[in-house]
């Protein structure tokens, strides 16, 4: 990221409006390193796991069916 140029010295006079400088800080943004790889490259090892698993489990009729819970115990049934 560049500086503005400074309307002190230049050629266009006295008559041109100066240049508007946004507000606030300017920060250079980071640049990715080693670690933001190594962050993606764990990213998709889960999400392959994740498939493969699922993979996995498909063979042994694995289901994401919930039909065994019935609802909350009423106090007459425990008694």
């Amino acid at each position: 990221m560049s500086r503005l140029p400074s309307s002190r010295g230049s050629s266009a006079g006295k008559s041109a409006a100066p240049a508007r400088r946004p507000g606030g800080v300017l920060v250079q943004a980071p640049k990715s390193d080693i670690y933001v790889t190594l962050l993606g490259i764990s990213l998709g090892a889960i999400i392959v796991s994740c498939i493969l698993l699922a993979i996995l489990f498909s063979g042994y009729g694995f289901s994401t069916k919930v039909s065994a819970v019935t609802g909350p115990a009423s106090a007459s049934r425990l008694a």
